[in-house]
């Protein structure tokens, strides 16, 4: 395994109430939340054994099929690509939760096991006993982040970067994150935007293997990357953008995340704005590109109410504060321009 340079800081002995979240947020860093979920019954009770933390899934799954990504043993645990990365080298299948469980169990000894990754399973609505006793109750905190839940063998996910603000605590075996700030998204080689191993771009350099002559910046990702391994009951704060590496340490591994956002539901995902720059922006002639530039550094990417100070604030309409309503008007004035 690749080793960044330096480790994840640390705020030691957490507990769920009090989670110093305006001071992570504002740090815009992240950190290891040392036993913050060390009460859950799920933690408590991979600690007796494999089996005994899948009792507690089967106890709480009421039954419904799950989505989950299937892997023979030559992926090695790394959901990715195919050698061309026109494909991926999974496959996306339907069943029971008991079944899947039960394959996991069976080739836990297995020294090369085939791969199986259930991914981002919102657990209200198919684990939905499970938040009594394994809940960070962020809600309380006043943040809406339905928790999800990550069940596998041992599995790489790949390095990726998240929208969103994440908390994802390690409630069975053990995992290793390494994480790289923003700004290194050019030294880490993204993949395809598209198909992608599970719905954003990662690096496609092996972190296990790296080919340096191949991938000769990566070592300059490295150089200002961060490490951490999780045991049993901790977890990690990883801010927006953020880009993170993870491995499954052991045979059987569960996680626990929390996704949330730090603006309100009616402004989307900026990806959507990434998509419609390439098709309208990246391929112009370079002067017209560095101009454009100029005009998202004016309107988008400097001080929010410069561009409408000037102006009435009748007048101002997007260049003032976007409410829902407003929201609602530019969704509806885009989708009319783009069927045009």
């Amino acid at each position: 395994m690749a080793a960044a340079a330096a480790s994840v800081r640390e705020v030691p002995d957490c507990r769920p109430g009090t989670l110093p979240l305006a001071e992570l947020l504002a740090a815009g860093q992240p950190a290891v939340l040392r036993g913050v979920a060390r009460d859950w019954g799920l933690v408590r009770a991979g600690q007796r054994g494999m089996d005994a933390a899948m009792d507690v899934l089967r106890g709480a799954w009421n039954g419904q099929p799950v989505t989950y990504s299937y892997g023979g043993p030559e992926i090695a645990g790394r959901p990715f690509y195919n050698d061309d990365f026109t494909a991926l080298n999974i496959e996306v299948r339907r069943g029971a939760l008991d079944e899947v469980l039960d394959a996991i169990a069976a080739h836990a000894d297995d020294p090369r096991p085939p791969t199986w990754y259930l991914a981002s399973l919102l657990v209200d609505t198919r684990l939905p006993g499970l938040r009594a006793e394994n809940d960070l109750d962020l809600a309380a905190h006043g943040i809406h982040a339905p928790p999800s839940i990550w069940i596998g063998n041992r599995v790489t996910a790949s390095c990726h970067y998240d929208a969103q603000n994440n908390i994802a605590c390690c409630a069975v075996g053990r995992r290793r994150f390494t994480l790289f700030p923003p700004d290194q998204i050019g030294n880490l080689y993204p993949g395809p935007l598209e198909p992608t191993p599970g719905g954003q771009a990662v690096s496609v350099v092996d972190f296990d293997a790296p080919d340096f002559e191949r991938y000769p910046r990566f070592r300059e990702a490295l150089a200002a990357g961060q490490s951490a391994v999780l045991e049993p009951g901790d977890a990690i704060f990883i801010p927006s953008l953020w880009w993170h590496h993870v491995q499954g340490l052991e045979p059987f591994n569960v996680l626990v995340n929390y996704w949330w956002s730090s603006v309100p539901a009616h402004i989307p995902a900026p990806v959507l704005a990434l998509q419609h720059a390439l098709w309208t922006i990246r391929d112009r002639p370079e002067r017209e590109k560095q101009a454009w530039r100029q005009v998202f550094d004016y309107y988008v990417f400097g001080p929010g109410e410069r561009a409408g100070e000037h102006l009435p604030t009748a007048a101002r309409k997007v260049l003032g504060p976007v409410d829902d309503a407003l929201a609602r008007q530019i969704r509806a004035m885009l989708i009319g321009k783009l069927n045009r």
